[in-house]
């Protein structure tokens, strides 16, 4: 079990921009030595996940099946893109929905019309929840005592001059969504990127993802993502929740 969990940390370490890692890089961003980071690269080119290149290494397209197995099957993800597609066409703005994993949201649906954001989004990204519309919408959506936990694994980090890194505010905005019934992130992730977000509740009523809509902030005003995108986005949130089973 450990090798399995060191092999996919090696694994996550070419999540970022760089796509080609030396020994070296992966074991700085992994904090495991060279040695065992050379023993899970050898093992990973055997298996035909991961290719060498002198001394860069890169993950092969059969990486994929390990996630594919869960965007193939699990609910949210088959339910969640017609859904997406019928709302970005609606509004002409991309859509997503995410998860909460460990302090940070992953996109497991998504249908952008055109690209808004200077980082490349897709199914598997991962973002900071605090500062973003989707994960505000997450963590608004359970217990209060729950949220303050899952904050408390946060370095709360400014991205833009906008965002908002104080503990006591957030939690104050968070109190806000849980009031209110969704979240916005207005340039605190990217400048020029504007979202809105609403939890996506299942049959059950209990809140398993979210759902947002993000434009260019030069396009859409707030008040336009309030007035216009809100209904639409509730309105496909509902009936993507009336989709997914009670969780087992």
């Amino acid at each position: 079990m450990t090798s399995l969990a060191r092999g996919l940390h090696v694994i996550r370490a070419f999540s970022g921009v760089d796509r080609r890692l030396t020994i070296a890089d992966v074991s700085r961003a992994t904090g495991l030595t060279r040695a065992v980071v050379r023993r899970c690269l050898y093992t990973l080119r055997e298996l035909g996940y991961a290719a060498a290149d002198g001394r860069t290494y890169s993950l092969q397209p059969r990486i994929l099946n390990l996630g594919y197995a869960y965007l193939s099957t699990a609910p949210i993800p088959v339910a969640a893109q017609p859904v997406l597609e019928q709302l970005s066409e609606q509004l002409g703005e991309a859509t997503s929905v995410a998860v909460l994993d460990d302090g940070a949201v992953v996109y497991v649906a998504r249908a952008a019309t055109r690209r808004i954001m200077a980082v490349t989004l897709g199914v598997g990204s991962r973002l900071p929840a605090y500062c973003t519309a989707l994960g505000r919408a997450l963590l608004a959506a359970i217990p209060p005592e729950q949220a303050a936990r899952e904050l408390s694994k946060f370095e709360f980090v400014a991205h833009t001059r906008f965002t908002v890194t104080s503990r006591q505010r957030i939690e104050s905005i968070l109190a806000e969504a849980r009031a209110d019934g969704f979240a916005v992130n207005d340039q605190e992730l990217e400048i020029g990127l504007r979202a809105i977000a609403v939890p996506v509740r299942n049959v059950v009523g209990a809140t398993v993802a979210a759902m947002n809509v993000s434009a260019q902030a030069s396009r859409v005003t707030r008040r336009e993502l309030l007035e216009q995108a809100l209904p639409l986005l509730r309105a496909a949130a509902e009936r993507l929740g009336s989709q997914l089973p009670p969780s087992r």
